[in-house]
């Protein structure tokens, strides 16, 4: 498995893809395999309010029930509604399936992501 580059990971196996202060978010690769067929998502509403660490929602697959945890603190500014409708969308497309968009309150917290290297390192 390859992971972007530009994209940071944490240890829960969140990709964020950061472009100035708006942070794209969804699980990766790794994450989608564990999971199986996933059959629902569920997300925050726009506006809500989010700490690094801190769950955001749950995936749901066939084998099980799991957490989603921001990787960045900062409001969610945009929701990926089509994946209420297509779950499976992340199953065909993990790193392309983003989940929500937040304006990160801090980007300097990506300094305790990880980089593609050291995500691959974990997963290997």
């Amino acid at each position: 498995m390859t992971y972007e580059a530009g994209f940071r990971y944490t240890k829960d196996h969140e990709w964020v893809e950061l472009s100035g202060d708006r942070a794209k978010v969804g699980i990766t690769e790794y994450a989608q395999r564990q999971l199986g067929d996933v059959v629902y998502i569920e997300l925050p509403e726009v506006g809500a309010k989010l700490k690094q660490g801190q769950p955001f929602g749950t995936i749901e697959s066939v084998k099980a029930v799991s957490e989603l945890y921001s990787p960045l603190s900062g409001e969610v500014i945009e929701v990926n509604t089509a994946l209420k409708d297509k779950p499976e969308a992340v199953n065909t497309d993990p790193h392309g399936s983003w989940m929500i968009v937040i304006t990160a309150a801090n980007p300097a917290e990506t300094g305790a992501l990880l980089d593609s290297t050291q995500y691959a390192d974990l997963v290997k």
